[in-house]
This record gives C-alpha cells, structure tokens and sequence, in this order.
C-alpha cells in the first residue's frame, strides 16, 4: 500500500485509512506520521502491544525495512523508489554552452594575436 497522507491510522474502526479485521487488532492500534527532515514515526495506541523487529515500543523513528507486528498482523516499513526526471534537455544546454564557451575563447585568441 502507497501512502500519500499523514498522520496514517492503523486499526479495526472503519474510520482508520488502512482498516485491518485481523486477530488482536485494536479500533485504533497505531499512527504513522511524517515528521519533516527527520524521519517517519510509529506511535502505538496507549497499552497497545507494537514491536518492531521484534522489539516492543510505543514510539520510534522507522527506518527502511522494518518490520511491523501488532495483534496477528506483519507489515513491512519501505520507501517507494525514487523516480529521477529526464536531464536530457539540460545536458543538452550544458554542452551547447561549454561549446560557445570554447568558440568564444578560440575567437578571442584569434583577435589577440591579430591574426585577421
């Protein structure tokens, strides 16, 4: 699943944006938040039992790849890839520009050396 908004809820109530039925789930079992140029953050309900890589928590800084349990369910945390625009255009600029960079120098040298 892509998730494009946050605060992310996790749980068994119908109002959660991903809505499990599975054992030991709670209504609202955790929260996934963005925290700007910091990092994603896992906050579980109070007395709600969330580990990641097996580690019990109430609260943490996800990093690529982990893993997520709460009531029966396993996620896994990921980050979508990266998609890189074309540089074509702009490669093409840059090498226009160190080809009038050399013409220009070339013509400069010609007209100090006075060789017209």
């Amino acid at each position: 699943m892509v998730v494009r908004r946050f605060p992310f809820r996790v749980g068994r109530a119908g109002g959660n944006d991903l809505q499990l039925d599975d054992e030991g789930v709670w209504d609202e079992h955790l929260k996934l938040e963005l925290q700007r140029n910091e990092c994603f953050t896992l906050a579980a309900a109070p007395d709600a039992l969330v580990t990641v890589n097996n580690e019990p928590l109430q609260t943490t800084c996800l990093r690529n790849g982990d893993t997520i349990a709460f009531g029966s369910v396993k996620i896994q945390f990921w980050l979508a890839a990266v998609r890189q625009h074309g540089l074509r255009l702009r490669e093409l600029f840059v090498w226009l520009l160190l080809m009038m960079v050399t013409a220009g120098q070339f013509a400069l040298i010609y007209w100090l050396l006075g060789l017209d």
